[in-house]
């Protein structure tokens, strides 16, 4: 199976790591910055990710 490396947020904007730590740090930060109070584990941010 290959890792997910992409998602695109609902706000348009799309996230992307080397692996898939990387995407569910960079996919965490945007959170904190673009919609403050909103949490997703790391298993929904991989659910939507590509």
């Amino acid at each position: 199976m290959r890792a997910k490396t992409r998602l695109t947020c609902p706000c348009g904007t799309v996230v992307t790591g080397a692996d898939e730590d990387d995407l569910v740090v960079k996919a965490r930060s945007h959170l904190g910055e673009s919609h403050p109070g909103m949490e997703y584990s790391r298993d929904e941010i991989l659910f939507i990710a590509y």
